[in-house]
């Protein structure tokens, strides 16, 4: 096998178009250079990102118990209005949470499959959007914690999407929408207490997604069921691998499943 590890999520390179990585523990693959080559991907077992045990993985590349002990894995991550580190509150790991949750948080924009509110630390900007597969993105708030920005994101669900509808961002649907403009009607919504750190003059992001042809409809690989796959590389969006045959693999959902990838 020519490359063999662990999957994490790709590494990023902001550019025209984006350089996507797939990083193992003593090698890499600059995964744009293979486009267009065919692909041999081959499961092998779990290592879970956190223990490293080969048990089944439970959710973000972790097995059920790491996933339910450690902070890396709390509530607040996926909702960041649980945030409580600015109380003083522990969660799990109060240093850990601290670390996280008291830095500056953007609240943003994003164009994908259709206009849908996220949150993101600001050190993850523009990484948190090319994951999503956003081909357009705006930040509208710059809070200095993650609980702030966490309730302005659940004030703004309630008048724009929060989700990305992956096979529509997959099939490159684009609806011409402006996010200048979506971003001046929501200003009226944001919470009282994070109005201050409102950005009101910003422009939108536009990235660049090395796809050389886009699937007419998708199915999922699924590594539990079908251990083994070749297809030819056609593409790379978000967090998926796009082949010839409609298949799109997402690299991010299959975090902790340790794999070998073949050139053919």
């Amino acid at each position: 096998m020519q490359y063999e590890g662990v999957l994490r999520k790709m590494q990023t390179e902001i550019g025209s178009p984006i350089q996507y990585y797939l990083i193992f523990q003593d090698d890499f693959l600059n995964v744009n250079q293979v486009l267009d080559k065919r692909l041999k991907i081959e499961f092998i077992k779990h290592q879970c990102l956190n223990c490293g045990n080969d048990r089944p993985i439970f959710r973000q590349g972790f097995c059920k118990s790491c996933f339910f002990e450690i902070p890396a894995a709390g509530d607040w991550i996926m909702r960041p209005e649980l945030s409580t580190a600015h109380l003083d509150q522990e969660d799990r790991d109060l240093d850990y949470e601290k670390k996280v949750q008291l830095q500056s948080h953007i609240v943003y924009l994003a164009n994908s499959s259709n206009v849908k509110v996220g949150v993101t630390r600001k050190t993850q900007v523009p990484t948190r959007w090319i994951d999503q597969g956003a081909h357009e993105a705006i930040e509208i708030v710059e809070a200095p914690n993650r609980y702030l920005a966490g309730i302005t994101e659940v004030a703004l669900k309630d008048h724009v999407g929060d989700k990305t509808n992956w096979r529509k961002m997959l099939t490159n649907e684009r609806p011409n929408e402006s996010l200048i403009e979506w971003r001046n009607k929501l200003k009226q919504y944001i919470p009282e207490e994070a109005l201050p750190y409102y950005l009101e003059n910003n422009a939108a992001v536009e990235l660049e997604f090395p796809v050389l042809q886009y699937p007419e409809k998708v199915k999922s690989l699924n590594l539990s069921k079908t251990p083994q796959f070749e297809g030819l590389l056609k593409g790379i969006k978000g967090q998926y691998l796009i082949f010839d045959d409609h298949t799109v693999f997402n690299v991010r959902g299959n975090e902790g499943y340790y794999v070998g990838i073949d050139l053919l």
